[in-house]
């Protein structure tokens, strides 16, 4: 099913590029990953690839929680495309975490310079950390709150800005649970996915705030069967559902946030709150679970940060003094699980309550694309009703390539 889709997507691709011929490739050269494109950029097609080594162990760790070794966290090919200038294309799949998967197969259609339709499989238009690219995250893995955000799923979707102060999405899709992707549309347009962003002095105010805003996120929709699972940062599962517990009924999230950039500075907080209509033996019970979470980096070196990471001045290299772009970075999030999951039985026997967690962490940029990160972070578990795990402690390490070029 996923290899027949891909290659539809492609062919219809293909289909357009050849009734809209244009003259042929004028240049070939690095954009972050291969770039070719045809005069004026109206054809061009790009390939890079994300690939990461992570290594993972636990600190006090002796009834081995925490999966010490060495993951291949990502390994991703990205092929980007663009047609006549109005049709975009993306695909990547992932080879990472002993799994493949398609992570992004979709078509642009760029209405006007500000307005597109989207069609495929894509992030959700949701969770404010979710939509930053794993590439540019200030931790190895995203806080507790995407726990309760969908990750990939197939829709149709409206998106566009205006004049860079509001940018919006809506979407319909096929929904999934919390954490969750899909790759198999039936029952098309169970969820309907939204989100707003408000930047209100990007255009008029002094350089410190211009990058200043908030965003607002929601989804609605009816969802039947599987219901999600919460993991920590070293992707070890702290609560589950009992197995005769299934979602059936409404689903709603909400996911508030606000950001900020200024030159070498970034923070940013986000709030999720996830309620689900879930029945056992013929009980319906409307569960709603919250996180939240606040992170802030400062760059010691002096470069600027935004959305898609950190290009330092100068490469690496020591023998000349010169040190890369280096970054310190700190969070603190929370993710707390309704009490009546427990007291109405909906919790398996070794679910937690909820947990919340502090990290650190740094970064040596050697160059642009490639860098280093070392976090060090603490969870610690709410006991639930028959379960209790002594806190966690994780030094998570990371060799990051990132070549991501740009249509």
């Amino acid at each position: 099913m996923k290899t027949a889709w891909c290659c539809a997507l492609f062919a219809s691709v293909l289909g357009t590029a050849r009734a809209h011929a244009q003259p042929p490739v004028s240049a070939v050269r690095w954009n972050n990953g291969v770039d070719m494109s045809g005069e004026g950029r109206a054809n061009a097609f790009t390939l890079g690839t994300v690939i990461q080594l992570d290594g993972r162990y636990g600190v006090d760790d002796p009834e081995h929680f925490v999966n010490d070794g060495l993951l291949m966290r990502r390994i991703r090919p990205i092929l980007q495309a663009r047609v006549a200038r109005r049709l975009e294309f993306r695909f990547m799949p992932d080879f990472g975490n002993h799994a493949t998967a398609i992570f992004d197969a979709y078509v642009d259609v760029r209405l006007t310079p500000h307005v597109r339709v989207r069609a495929g499989k894509e992030k959700g238009p949701v969770g404010l950390e979710r939509l930053y690219s794993g590439a540019a995250l200030l931790f190895p893995e995203r806080t507790l709150v995407t726990n309760l955000v969908p990750n990939r799923d197939v829709g149709v979707q409206i998106a566009g800005d205006a004049g860079g102060v509001v940018t919006y999405s809506a979407g319909a899709y096929h929904g999934v649970p919390d954490l969750g992707s899909t790759d198999l549309a039936a029952g098309f347009g169970r969820d309907f996915n939204g989100r707003v962003e408000l930047r209100p002095f990007a255009r008029s105010a002094p350089a410190a705030w211009r990058n200043a805003g908030i965003a607002f996120g929601a989804t609605a929709g009816q969802a039947t069967g599987a219901l999600p699972s919460f993991r920590s940062a070293p992707q070890q599962d702290f609560f589950t559902y009992t197995a005769s517990a299934v979602a059936d009924g409404l689903r709603t999230r909400f996911t508030p946030s606000a950001f900020y950039y200024y030159k070498s500075f970034i923070a940013f907080a986000e709030y999720a709150r996830s309620t689900q209509t879930v029945s056992r033996a013929g009980v319906f019970t409307d569960v709603a679970n919250s996180a939240f979470g606040v992170s802030g980096a400062f760059v010691l070196t002096r470069e600027t940060v935004s959305e898609r990471g950190i290009v330092p001045r100068e490469p690496f290299n020591p023998a000349h003094h010169q040190w890369g772009a280096i970054v310190i970075a700190a969070r603190y999030n929370r993710l707390s699980v309704d009490p009546l999951v427990f007291t109405r039985g909906l919790a398996a026997p070794a679910a937690l309550a909820g947990a919340r967690a502090a990290s650190v962490a740094a970064h040596l940029y050697v160059t642009t694309n490639v860098k280093y990160v070392l976090s060090f972070e603490r969870t610690v578990f709410l006991d639930g009703p028959q379960a209790h795990r002594p806190p966690e402690n994780a030094l998570i390490f990371r060799l990051q390539l990132s070549l991501q070029p740009t249509l």
